[in-house]
């Protein structure tokens, strides 16, 4: 990644909730918010990776169970104690679950509810209350990083599709209902994305190089792709709410491979080994 030109977000105190796995989205957007000259939190489950990140960058670390409303509650009042308030939200929290329709079981759909629908819902409530002008904020920006498939298709996604759908909604709800408590509410929706989620699919030959027709721009997207995006919607620059950005080189005019083609692309990879 080259160094950026502007520190678009100097002053600006920003929260990143999935930032707790080494090199994950949350922490490549982490590394980039800094660099723009941000005040930072970053949040998640794993204690050491966050340390670790947090020894790195100078970042304020904080566990968080987005699944539970007193961890949610408890980290946004964690946060806006120490940076002295919060202008920029980013909930990259997520669970890549992939299981035919028919076999999603009821714990699946709950567990899939609890982190991908209640708790960014719960989350957007706890920023909402200390960014909003009315109630003592600011205003700010609140970042979902939602999925193309929450509007494309992708075979045996359905749970993860679902819930990822109804949080772009939810968040138009916010820029609706919120705007004139200055704060800005947006989605961006990766499509496949080099992170360390999918390395293990990268080592099956050929599985990757069938989504690759999927994308006019002639390749899958990077983390530091969806830092960029959010870089601008964090920003000043940024007249827009409610919006979700489709920051996957154009994956949604055409769409994800199907099961059929995934198994072409495998085994002309694999022929002769």
């Amino acid at each position: 990644m080259g160094e950026p030109i502007m520190a678009r977000l100097a002053g600006k105190r920003a929260l990143i909730l999935g930032a707790s796995s080494a090199g994950n989205m949350g922490q490549v957007m982490a590394r980039r918010f800094f660099a723009e000259g941000a005040q930072l939190t970053v949040a998640g489950r794993k204690r050491e990776v966050l340390d670790r990140f947090a020894e790195e960058t100078g970042a304020h670390a904080v566990t968080c169970d987005i699944t539970s409303e007193d961890s949610v509650n408890a980290l946004v009042a964690d946060a806006a104690g120490a940076m002295g308030g919060i202008d920029i939200a980013v909930n990259a929290t997520g669970w890549g679950l992939l299981t035919p329709f028919l076999d999603n079981t009821r714990e699946q759909l709950e567990r899939m509810s609890a982190l991908q629908l209640v708790g960014p819902f719960q989350f957007y409530q706890a920023l909402v209350r200390v960014m909003a002008r009315s109630m003592g904020g600011n205003g700010g920006s609140i970042i979902q990083i939602s999925s193309a498939t929450a509007k494309i298709m992708l075979w045996n996604h359905a749970a993860y599709m679902g819930t990822k759908a109804a949080t772009d909604h939810i968040i138009r709800c916010v820029a609706n209902e919120f705007g004139q408590d200055g704060i800005r509410a947006n989605s961006i929706s990766p499509g496949l994305t080099e992170t360390p989620m999918t390395e293990e699919a990268g080592e099956v030959p050929g599985l990757l190089e069938s989504f690759i027709p999927g994308y006019p721009l002639g390749r899958y997207g990077t983390s530091d792709d969806i830092a960029a995006a959010a870089v601008f919607l964090a920003s000043d620059e940024c007249f827009m709410t409610g919006e979700n950005l489709q920051v996957n080189g154009g994956l949604c005019l055409r769409g994800n491979p199907t099961p059929a083609e995934m198994e072409a692309s495998i085994a002309a990879a694999t022929e002769g080994k």
